[in-house]
């Protein structure tokens, strides 16, 4: 599967969620119920939030770091996306090296590395979408994320 993304967006693996969200997955989906189909979606390996503004997204990503998600972790010296990613279509990807991420078709949609990308989810429903192959996941040009 595979997730449409916009804007910008925060996407965190689904298996981490089970691992580290209080409550698991199932609250995860709970406490995103009223999101869901909106401004946030998910496939079988990603959950997908978002934002318009860079402020909003550093607040989603303070959520996650709250709820005792890692979200960077230093690697040879450059800060990477851990836990969350968080990527910013309208400025080349993601703000950091992600390694667990997959992007394709420009960058509009992203999976998890690893894995086939299949149908596309957004905004609740799968969408027929052309494929396209993958391109490497690089540090995009925004500078906002992330802080240290």
């Amino acid at each position: 599967m595979a997730i449409a993304l916009e804007f910008i967006n925060v996407v965190v693996p689904i298996a981490r969620i089970r691992e580290v969200y209080p409550g698991g997955w199932e609250q995860c989906v709970q406490d995103y119920a009223q999101r869901i189909g909106q401004r946030a979606w998910y496939d079988q390996y990603l959950f997908r939030d978002g934002a318009l503004h860079p402020g909003d997204a550093r607040q989603l990503v303070e959520g996650w770091r709250i709820l005792g998600f890692e979200v960077t972790q230093t690697h040879r010296g450059r800060v990477n996306w851990k836990d969350v990613c968080v990527i910013d279509s309208r400025h080349g990807g993601p703000t950091a090296p992600c390694p667990w991420l997959a992007l394709e078709n420009s960058g509009r949609v992203a999976y998890l590395a690893q894995t086939p990308p299949g149908p596309l989810a957004w905004r609740g429903r799968p969408s027929p979408g052309s494929r396209h192959s993958p391109v490497p996941v690089q540090a995009g040009s925004a500078a906002y994320f992330p802080q240290r």
